[in-house]
């Protein structure tokens, strides 16, 4: 049983949707505000060790858009609760470089190892408007292929996503040890 300390439930169906057996400990961690996703988890995962005996993982992810000079990154949660998808989309107004991407980074720990560390992308472009009911925070304003995340259904997001690349290779890191 692997321990998953996130408070975002969205994170938690997603991996549970690929690990199956996890479960999830709202415990709360601090996150610096530094300029990589990895340090952001090395750095609680020092704490989220310290507190927890078990195996244990974590997950940090950003939205970098490209014509914002890879803005959010590390501050998307932030963004996200403060100017939400509208205000992202009018920072973005007369662009037409929508690129953007998606990237994930998990930490892993068991008692007695070194924490390891899987990183995914999916790149995309950020629409003109927000489309769709499902999943949460960017997902209605990133699309992959003319599709926003939001009009995905799990499965198909699980497929793709930058979540779900991190999520698969420390799976498969996990079952390779077996």
């Amino acid at each position: 049983m692997i321990y998953f300390v996130t408070s975002n439930k969205g994170k938690f169906v997603e991996a549970q949707a690929i690990f199956g057996d996890l479960v999830q400990k709202n415990i709360g961690y601090n996150e610096l505000q530094v300029d990589t996703l990895e340090e952001v988890v090395d750095f609680g995962m020092e704490e989220v060790m310290a507190r927890l005996k078990g195996s244990v993982m974590i997950e940090d992810a950003g939205m970098f858009i490209d014509c914002l000079k890879g803005f959010p990154g590390v501050y998307s949660a932030y963004v996200q609760k403060t100017i939400g998808n509208s205000g992202i989309l009018r920072l973005m107004e007369g662009t037409d470089n929508r690129g953007a991407a998606f990237k994930s980074v998990v930490g892993y720990a068991e008692p007695g190892m070194e924490p390891v560390v899987f990183k995914g992308e999916l790149k995309g472009d950020i629409g003109f408007e927000p489309r769709g009911t499902g999943g949460f925070g960017y997902d209605p304003i990133f699309y992959v292929n003319g599709k926003s995340l939001a009009e995905m259904s799990l499965e198909e997001k699980n497929r793709i996503s930058h979540r779900a690349g991190s999520m698969k290779a420390l799976k498969q890191w996990l079952e390779s040890r077996r």
